[in-house]
């Protein structure tokens, strides 16, 4: 019996070595065929989908890609699974998961007292829209909705609203900042090693088209302003 689960084992190890060095060689030929066909674009990421067969590419500021092994072929879009009469878009589900995953030491955050859920917004301290949801947020605590911001620049990095959020996010006191930048106000200018160009191409990798743009908790994501009450029905409250 022992020497039935060594060789079991041996096998196992053996497959799992040859299943690895294969995939590695893959991901090397699809980053190679990338490269060539798309040099405009810089390659984030590259992971297998077991279940597709495809590996899954997020180039840095462009689409997601699924592509076949030998790198000969691939389509830009989001990837769904069937479930039974249901459709599951694994692209959005694993896109969100990354805004969830952030620290919140690198978010500008409204604590609700007694929070209830959270929601995360991409924000511009020019947009119109984003000082109106800014306006609901002591009324969103009150509802206990935790709000957090992560900076999203419409004009891009570099642009004088980019170099507005850089001076918040670097300020002894980013909250109140924040609330005098929605309000119009100057801000000094401060500098120091900040998230905001990273918070901006994670939004439009995302899928981020405009500001505000909500994130609930559960991953899915509402583009636009709400007011406070169907803001909180989207929540779940």
């Amino acid at each position: 019996m022992f020497s039935r689960f060594c060789s079991l084992s041996l096998v196992l190890s053996a497959f799992l070595t040859l299943f690895s060095n294969v995939t590695l060689a893959d991901e090397a030929q699809v980053l190679s065929s990338l490269k060539k066909a798309l040099p405009q674009y810089e390659v984030g990421s590259i992971k297998f989908h077991q279940a597709s067969g495809l590996y899954v590419v997020e180039m840095q500021a462009g689409p997601t890609l699924h592509m076949t092994a030998d790198g000969g072929y691939f389509v830009a879009g989001d990837l769904y699974k069937v479930n039974g009469t249901q459709l599951e878009n694994e692209t959005e589900v694993a896109k969100l998961a990354k805004v969830e995953a952030l620290p919140e030491e690198q978010m500008i955050v409204f604590k609700a007292a007694q929070e209830k859920t959270h929601i995360t917004v991409f924000t511009d301290v020019d947009c119109g829209y984003c000082r109106m949801l800014h306006n609901d947020v002591p009324a969103l605590n009150e509802k206990g909705i935790t709000v957090r911001y992560l900076a999203f620049p419409r004009a891009g990095v570099g642009s004088e609203a980019y170099n507005k959020m850089v001076s918040v996010w670097c300020s002894e006191d980013p909250k109140a900042w924040l609330t005098k930048a929605k309000q119009g106000e100057s801000i000094p200018e401060n500098k120091c090693v900040n998230p905001v160009a990273d918070e901006f191409n994670l939004g439009r990798m995302v899928g981020v088209r405009g500001t505000p743009t909500i994130i609930l908790a559960n991953g899915s994501l509402l583009p636009g302003y709400l007011p406070v009450d169907k803001l909180a029905k989207e929540a779940g409250l």
